[in-house]
């Protein structure tokens, strides 16, 4: 006879299965355009090293902050006029994780990239990432991670999702992951400790639809993500309640690989830069949500280097004290 506790994970496991599930089927049949992509079947990327940049053009990668569908959507009219001011043509690739796009950085297989504010300010050095700009969004250069919960549930703070089910965006999310596991660990908690269960969804909009249709107690996400699906197609975010908002962090940066020339990266920041000056690039900016494109400050990102530290020394006490 299994125990307690083993019945406990058996149920776990099938109620991970059974969410995973329903988001497949009724996310690739939501009209709203909330799908689930094999990233397997995404633009297959050579590793040209450092010949990458004498091409005629550039490859632009994306992380997973929105599903595969609408990253497509709506960050290939920013590829395809920085193409157009460029003279060259523009190459969008996509992977699943972040922790797969930082890779490509680090082989020198992409030029440019838009990634989470997380990965950045904890591992440029390591993947190879500058800044180029940061977007202004809503009058501000910064965002919060919003914690949401469904609109009907009786959830009002934090503590009352002890013992609840919960969805994570990404590993190497800042707003999505590292936010609310600081959260804990300002109470010696860890998200295996105060969750009964976790899963990721492996991007914002998702974790938004799991929340809006009960699969999962609450989330944590891109506060500009929500606020954006809030104003163009509020279908799920209508469904949810934001029960408690983060401090700001610097906004997710534009990055430029290291094997990129300089000339090429002043070129860049210098048509990301004026991008609102421009007719078209302020038309497009202004379906985004997007004010214009900024210098980033490295200060900005300070917040998140250190609640990467705290985390850290979280789990190494953990790791010591569960092998002891």
């Amino acid at each position: 006879m299994p125990t307690a506790c083993e019945t406990k994970k058996i149920t776990n496991f099938f109620s991970f299965l059974i969410i995973l599930l329903i988001l497949v089927s009724q996310g690739c049949g939501d009209s709203s355009g909330y799908v689930t992509v094999d990233l397997s079947k995404t633009i297959s990327v050579e590793r040209p090293g450092r010949q990458l940049s004498e091409k005629p053009y550039l490859k632009v990668a994306v992380a997973a902050m929105i599903s595969p569908k609408d990253t497509e959507i709506y960050y290939r009219q920013i590829l395809d006029y920085l193409g157009d001011q460029m003279g060259r043509k523009t190459q969008l690739v996509q992977r699943k994780t972040y922790g797969e796009i930082n890779a490509l950085f680090k082989k020198g297989e992409v030029d440019v990239g838009f990634i989470c504010s997380g990965p950045y300010a904890a591992e440029r050095q390591r993947y190879g990432f500058e800044a180029l700009a940061t977007p202004k969004v809503r009058g501000t250069n910064f965002y919060q991670s919003y914690l949401i919960v469904n609109k009907n549930s009786t959830f009002q703070k934090l503590e009352d999702l002890r013992g609840r089910t919960f969805a994570f965006t990404d590993p190497d999310s800042n707003t999505g992951k590292l936010v609310p596991t600081y959260w804990l660990y300002k109470w010696k908690e860890t998200p295996s400790s105060f969750f009964t269960m976790n899963i990721y969804t492996y991007s914002h909009d998702n974790s938004i639809l799991a929340v809006a249709r009960n699969l999962v107690d609450g989330a944590t996400i891109d506060g500009h993500i929500w606020e954006y699906y809030n104003k163009v197609d509020p279908v799920n975010t209508s469904k949810t309640r934001i029960i408690k908002k983060s401090e700001p962090f610097g906004n997710p940066p534009v990055v430029a690989s290291t094997y990129l020339p300089i000339e090429l990266k002043d070129r860049i920041r210098q048509i990301l830069f004026s991008m609102h000056e421009n007719p078209k690039g302020q038309k497009i900016l202004a379906e985004l949500m997007i004010e214009r494109f900024m210098e980033p400050k490295e200060e900005w990102y300070d917040a998140i280097r250190q609640m990467k530290q705290n985390v850290s020394q979280l789990k190494g006490i953990t790791d010591a004290n569960a092998k002891s």
